[in-house]
Parts: structure tokens; sequence; C-alpha cells
């Protein structure tokens, strides 16, 4: 049973893909920890339905990055999280945070990665007029949403699409996909080799 820390900043909706998937017994993990650092964030209210222990970490309450990274750091060992799964989580990894968990942190992104990273990639995609868009789990590295990609899922552009109505289907899919990445990993079937991430 491999123990998750999820990272979130907003609604949660990824969080709770992975909440009801590890309820039903569809991936051998469970959620030990949810970490926010955003304590207005509705994923807050999501994990304590669960009784899952959730902790709003503000940066504002510290001194500098290291020292908030430090801080989650010690809350994710404490719970003895083996993953840490980043939701919605709106702030760049800093260095403290990756090497203690490196090769072990993931990430979902709502695009065709290494296409649209960053912020607000559904209208990104929208605005490069492209015919299909998507998600992508990935390994997370020192860049933003430039590490090994793991699992990824192909939604169709329509014509006349909205950035709304993409990043519905859009998200539809990462619910899908994230629990099926997490699972490919506690079963150990994930090898990272350079860029690539072979399933095995």
């Amino acid at each position: 049973m491999l123990n998750l820390g999820v990272l979130i900043s907003g609604r949660g909706s990824n969080l709770q893909a992975i909440i009801d998937a590890c309820e039903k017994g569809e991936l051998p993990a469970k959620v030990a920890v949810v970490i926010t650092n955003n304590s207005l964030a509705y994923g807050v209210e999501r994990a304590k339905k669960h009784n899952i222990p959730v902790l709003a970490i503000e940066p504002n309450q510290f001194k500098d990055k290291n020292t908030y990274e430090l801080e989650i750091v010690k809350i994710l060992q404490q719970h003895a999280v083996q993953l840490v799964c980043l939701a919605g989580y709106m702030r760049i990894i800093g260095p403290v945070l990756l090497e203690h968990f490196q090769g072990r942190m993931i990430n979902i992104h709502p695009a065709l990665l290494p296409s649209f990273p960053g912020l607000h990639g559904q209208k990104q995609a929208l605005e490069h007029g492209v015919k299909i868009s998507g998600a992508t789990v990935h390994y997370v590295d020192e860049g933003c949403d430039t590490g090994p990609i793991i699992l990824q899922a192909a939604v169709t552009v329509l014509e006349n699409d909205t950035e709304e109505g993409l990043s519905q289907r859009i998200l539809e899919q990462e619910h899908l996909l994230y629990p099926q990445a997490i699972k490919l990993i506690a079963e150990g079937k994930t090898k990272i080799e350079g860029r690539k991430v072979r399933i095995i």
C-alpha cells in the first residue's frame, strides 16, 4: 500500500479522483496527508470529508522558500509519504522538495506536454489553434512541467471551442489519467530512463 501525499491549491477535483480510486480499491495506495498553500481551498473540505489529515502551510508564514519547503518535507515524512502528487498545486517546486522526493513526485498538467507548459495550458492551446489537446502526468524535475512523461490522454479541440468547455473535457480525462499513473507507480511498473518513462 503506497502512502500518498497530495499538494493542492484550489478546488481539489483531482484529489477527489485519487481518493475515490483508493477507496474503491482500484489502486494499492492511500492518501496519507493533504497539504495546501491556501487555507481557503475547497480541497481542504474534500480531505476532511474523508477523514484525511490536511494541513495549510502558507508560504508567507516562513522567511524563505527553503524554510517553507522544509516544513512540507517534515510533514510528508511524518506521514511516511512515498509518493508526492501535485494536484493543482500552484507553486514551482524548489530544490528542497526536489532533493527529498527526487523520482517520487508527480504532477498533472492540462495539455499535451511538452506543448503549452505553465499556466493556462488550455487557453494556450486554443490561441495556438491546435486540433488536439489533452492531459499529461509527469515526474517533477527542476523545470516547469518539463519532467519525464508517464501517461497522456488526447482531447479533441472542437470548432468554436471555449477555454471553459475545453478545460472541462480535459479535466474529465485528468480524473481518469492520474489514478492510472499512480497505480503504475504503486505496482512498480514505471522506470525512468533519461527523458523517457518505460512502462514495464
